[in-house]
């Protein structure tokens, strides 16, 4: 049974939900929105139809009602990127990855087909790449990150040509397994960039899924497979990095730590990082040659995002309370997923538990409700695929780097039914579950399960 937010579903108009005191406080927000000219106005306004966007839109247009709740997202169609790595992998189709925006934004809930190039959240509106301005009682930001090519110099030529590939690309990423099975020999480059990223993980599957590849078709001896990373450490959370150093020592698997991709030189097939354990005021390059090389690009918050008022000024994503969910100085602005400045992992599974509190609370508002706000954990999940039917199942949080794992087991242990659940079962839940507002995360499962968990 899928854990869900209590929630009324009976049809009731927004003069009903609103007590006399929240009537007070949107006054002057009212006569604010008149004064900016708004096209058209709505109770909540969510931006990005990802997974998080999704399934706010899904739970409050359901309680809303139809003209209430508007998500704004030009995407034509929705992908479950998690997927990609398999598909990168050659175990699934791009096509179980994919559907079309259309199927899955909520009946109730109007679709603006734009993007947001303003977020003005003093006169509680945004602006349209059209130029329309649609206001808000209440604003999500769910708008994911900013994937940015550009950054490493040669990397949008190369991609998707002679064995450059991404997994981070919706065109690339079918090109993964082909480049992968062409591959006879030589150096097999995998990056991971100077810049926060959505699914830390998913560099290190594919480098494990390589490396398998290259045994199955009897060519791993003439294979050097080499793992370049900004990070200092092959995974952040220690409690499983072990584990996969464990692993990368027993396939030859090199790790290079705080080695940052800069340039691709397609021509010649080179692949230049900066090392960044050169001594203060020295840079040094190392230039690698590649027969395969699979990039991750430098990520970002969304420029609209950045340049707003909503913006954490360190990191330029969206400044929130890490437990609450809300803007950290417009209580009317909520912001959940790659978006947030949450210090956890920019992961789906983290998206789940993230949507069930940020809709306990603006419910509550919307409600008129006074309650002891619900609280983020910092939960996240990274299942971290070691070969085709072999997964660690990374569950913690961000917050402490604890493990915060389901089962009542030590879920380090490679395992193959982890996998399968992982390829097969998982998908089914975030398409018929989390999109839909239904599944908020295993921590009702954890709890049931602690009782037979014995200590680690």
């Amino acid at each position: 049974m899928l854990s869900t937010v209590a929630v009324t579903t009976r049809s009731t108009t927004t003069r009903q939900l609103l007590s006399t005191s929240s009537k007070r406080c949107f006054a002057t927000v009212v006569n604010k929105n008149q004064a900016s000219n708004i096209d058209k106005k709505y109770k909540v306004v969510v931006v990005g139809a990802g997974p998080g966007g999704l399934s706010v839109a899904s739970t409050v247009s359901k309680l809303l009602g139809k003209d209430q709740v508007a998500v704004i997202d030009p995407a034509k169609y929705h992908y479950y990127q998690p997927l990609w790595t398999y598909v990168g992998g050659g175990l699934k189709d791009f096509k179980d990855s994919q559907r079309p925006m259309e199927s899955l934004i909520p009946k109730k809930a109007d679709w603006i087909q734009d993007s947001v190039t303003q977020l003005e959240p003093d006169t509680n509106h945004v602006v349209l790449s059209n130029g329309q301005t649609i206001g808000y009682d209440y604003l999500v930001v769910a708008a994911g990150i900013q994937v940015n090519w550009d950054k490493i110099k040669g990397l949008k030529e190369a991609l998707g040509k002679e064995g450059v590939t991404s997994n981070y690309s919706p065109e690339s990423v079918q090109k993964t397994h082909q480049f992968l099975q062409e591959f006879k020999g030589g150096n097999a480059l995998f990056s991971y960039p100077n810049s926060p990223i959505k699914c830390p993980g998913a560099p290190t599957k594919i480098a494990f899924l390589a490396e398998e590849i290259f045994r199955l078709n009897g060519i791993r001896d003439k294979s050097n497979v080499i793992y370049n990373s900004f990070q200092d450490k092959i995974y952040g959370v220690d409690h499983y990095g072990v584990v996969l150093n464990r692993l990368i020592e027993e396939r030859n698997i090199t790790f290079n730590p705080k080695h940052e991709l800069i340039e691709i030189q397609s021509n010649n097939r080179k692949a230049v990082f900066r090392n960044h354990r050169a001594q203060e005021g020295e840079e040094e390059l190392i230039t690698y040659d590649y027969n395969f090389l699979h990039a991750v690009p430098p990520q970002a918050p969304p420029t609209f995002i950045r340049e707003s008022q909503l913006a954490d000024p360190v990191s330029g994503f969206v400044d929130v309370n890490k437990y609450t969910l809300r803007h950290n100085k417009y209580n009317n602005v909520f912001s959940l997923g790659d978006c947030s400045n949450l210090p956890t992992g920019k992961t789906a599974a983290a998206i789940t538990v993230e949507s069930g509190v940020l809709k306990t609370n603006l419910i509550a508002d919307l409600q008129g409700k006074k309650i002891k706000e619900a609280e983020y954990d910092g939960y996240a999940s990274c299942p971290l695929v070691v070969g085709r039917n072999e997964l660690v199942l990374a569950e913690f949080s961000g917050y402490t780097g604890k493990p915060l794992e389901t089962f009542p087991m030590d879920q380090r242990k490679v395992s193959s039914l982890n996998a399968f659940v992982n390829k097969e079962i998982i998908p089914s839940i975030y398409w018929n579950g989390l999109l839909s507002g239904r599944w908020t995360g295993p921590t009702q499962f954890r709890k049931v399960f602690s009782h037979f968990r014995s200590s680690q």
